[in-house]
């Protein structure tokens, strides 16, 4: 269901992952505790650094950023020249990134019925800001970095700030008293969060008395209530909770509420949305179970182990419009992303994609396999889930292909039955289904009607839906296929465009009716008409080794480059074909192919006319190369061509039209044409 969007190959495995809600940034630390920012879209590495050491390029430059601003060579030994230790966490923290996390927390909080969410209107302090700075925070065992990533310009706060002891996980906290500035929460080794405030890098207050044992991930929430809250889990297996308001200055907080909530401790937690109620919490623990919470009882709603005899290391919610019944993701040392389907029921998990068919083949050797040791989910963009694995940092994304093709059938008038045909391993499958709202007479005049034009009424029936599904036959092709349907519904069409192969079914007794080659498929939406791009199967084109003999490499492209050649003649040479349904239910052919143009077809548009795509090419005549070999010598030589009377291909020319006897430069064909079926 998913596929490789961008992929960065390391050394080491990738044990720590974030991702930026806004910007195409990613973060990383590997098992050696260097920490990469990554540009995925461009694919570019923005910063390095060496966290778990001493960076050696940051010490340099702090010292020289104190000589320039004239302070004297400090007697004490600096804290960028302290050594981090063990990375334990990599964040993003940033304006947009507070913003986008308390409009998640606020949406969330929101699903939950009006009368118990009702106080988010008149409750809150004043938000955290960051000034413009894009901060990336390294949470390390002895200290904790912040690197402003516009100016370079860093900041080191070792443990000995923090009681000394070590630091083991971080949250941002987005509500403050006046003066204490944008706060962060670390989790300590001895069981105290402490908080630090980012303004005057002093802690200003301490959650104690909550864990015993080491505390290892944190979260902050906001309840239905309206209240937000911070959760806490550590090696003593409890979960936690603390008021994260801070609405009354103290120096020392107390727990709200204990729960033990894994044998062995609590290694993650995560937020899940419930559409339609509050939401939940979602934690992973070292006894291999998944549990979730209700955030009003915080009592156990389900409690499953997602991998027999693994542990899960990382969970995220996941809530992606083409995939509705896949709520949770979650990665074990395996090479799977594992999703896990309706969690607070069933709670089926069942592999999501397979990693090692998303990295080059090269970087599989059989001696070393591909495994995930952390994931993460785009706070914005579902349809991106990135992995931490031990060959790199893989980026994947939603693919449509994996959905099974669907289409409709039209409903017969005055029927409540609706039909769906749909392809589903290896089979045509049919789909029957049945609809039903009863109307509840006891509804008077208290229904009231929204913005939105929805019927609001004090008590809502559930939809009731009957369906029915059967087997329609086999299929030739276990590929990504296309299904559609004709105008009068009589017969649905198949087509394979990576094969490429088609079928034509008649839907009274799906007897194939016509089949072969071809790659596009358009139907006439007025008669039982269609057209159709009938070509060969194209060669594949040969990877070419690297490394090897240069003789092998040599003959490997040449094949390659024969391939796309023959690929290429193909592609010019399918031809668009136009055939008709008669009564009896054969094709009969129309035209062979239609007339026009040469240039290779890539898509076709059903409808009352037939619409053909085109591939085009820029064209550039002979006058037209010569004026722009004008135009470029011109410029290097320092002489304007527009003085001699030239027109330049950058200037607009009167009323929309170029000047009598001017070549325009590089105009291009159009590409799309109507026809009459």
């Amino acid at each position: 269901m998913l596929r490789l969007r961008a992929f960065r190959p390391t050394s080491e495995k990738i044990v720590k992952i974030q991702l930026h809600p806004t910007h195409p940034w990613l973060v990383t630390a590997d098992s050696s505790d260097n920490v990469v920012v990554w540009d995925w879209e461009h694919r570019q590495v923005m910063y390095e650094l060496k966290a778990g050491g001493v960076d050696q390029r940051r010490l340099v430059g702090a010292k020289l950023e104190k000589l320039a601003e004239g302070e004297a060579e400090p007697k004490y030994k600096p804290t960028e020249a302290m050594r981090g230790g063990s990375v334990k966490q990599v964040a993003f923290y940033d304006d947009d990134v507070r913003y986008w996390q308390a409009w998640l927390h606020r949406a969330a909080a929101s699903e939950a019925p009006v009368a118990v969410n009702q106080q988010f209107a008149h409750h809150g302090g004043p938000l955290a800001s960051t000034r413009g700075r894009h901060f990336l925070v390294i949470c390390c065992e002895n200290k904790a970095i912040f690197l402003d990533m516009v100016t370079m310009r860093g900041r080191d706060v070792p443990k000995q700030d923090l009681d000394n002891r070590s630091l083991l996980c971080m949250e941002f906290l987005s509500r403050f008293p006046a003066g204490d500035g944008p706060l962060v929460a670390f989790g300590g080794s001895d069981g105290v969060i402490r908080v630090l405030s980012m303004s005057t890098w002093k802690p200003v207050r301490k959650y104690t008395g909550g864990h015993k044992g080491a505390v290892s991930c944190l979260m902050t929430f906001l309840a239905s209530s309206g209240e937000t809250l911070l959760v806490s889990g550590a090696s003593d297996g409890l979960l936690v909770l603390w008021s994260a308001d801070h609405v009354q200055d103290s120096r020392e907080i107390a727990p709200k509420l204990s729960l033990k909530a894994h044998d062995g401790g609590v290694l993650a937690i995560e937020l899940l949305r419930v559409s339609g109620g509050a939401p939940e919490l979602i934690t992973i623990g070292a006894d291999k179970t998944l549990a979730i919470w209700d955030t009003i009882s915080f009592k156990e709603v389900k409690r499953i182990k997602p991998v027999a005899k693994l542990t899960s290391h990382s969970v995220a919610s996941w809530c992606h419009p083409r995939a509705p019944n896949l709520d949770i993701l979650t990665c074990v040392k395996d090479s799977h992303i594992w999703a896990i389907e309706h969690p607070t029921f069933a709670a089926t998990t069942r592999p999501l994609c397979d990693l090692s068919s998303q990295v080059p083949i090269s970087l599989l050797a059989p001696n070393k396999k591909l495994k995930a040791y952390c994931m993460v989910v785009h706070p914005l963009q579902p349809h991106l889930v990135a992995t931490g694995t031990s060959l790199g940092v893989i980026l994947s994304e939603f693919d449509a292909r994996s959905l099974p093709a669907a289409a409709p059938l039209p409903t017969p008038s005055g029927s409540r039955e609706h039909s769906v045909v749909f392809m589903a391993e290896r089979e045509i499958k049919l789909l029957n289904f049945q609809l039903s709202n009863p109307v509840n007479p006891s509804l008077t005049s208290s229904n009231s009607v929204s913005e939105a034009g929805r019927l609001k009424t004090d008590s809502s029936e559930a939809l009731q839906v009957k369906q029915l599904k059967r087997r329609v036959g086999p299929v030739t092709h276990d590929a990504y296929s296309c299904v559609s349907v004709s105008s009068s519904g009589k017969y649905v069409s198949v087509v394979w465009p990576d094969i490429p192969y088609f079928s034509v079914y008649r839907v009274s007794n799906w007897a194939v009716i016509h089949s072969g080659t071809g790659r596009l498929f358009a139907w006439d939406t007025c008669r039982d008409r269609y057209a159709l791009l009938e070509t060969a199967a194209t060669p594949r084109i040969p990877i070419i080794p690297k490394g090897g003999s240069s003789k092998k490499a040599r003959e490997a492209a040449a094949a390659a480059a024969q391939a796309a050649a023959a690929a290429a003649s193909l592609a010019s040479a399918a031809t668009v074909q136009v055939h008709i349904l008669l009564d009896d239910g054969s094709s009969n052919l129309l035209a062979r192919s239609i007339e026009g143009r040469s240039d290779p077809v890539i898509g076709l548009q059903s409808g009352a006319l037939l619409g053909v795509a085109y591939k085009t090419t820029r064209r550039i005549s002979p006058n037209a190369a010569t004026a722009i070999s004008t135009l470029q010598s011109g410029a290097l030589s320092g002489i304007a061509p527009n003085a001699g009377g030239m027109l330049s291909s950058f200037s607009a020319a009167d009323d929309g039209a170029f000047v009598a006897g001017r070549t325009p430069i590089g105009e291009a064909p159009a590409n799309f044409q109507l026809y009459r079926f």
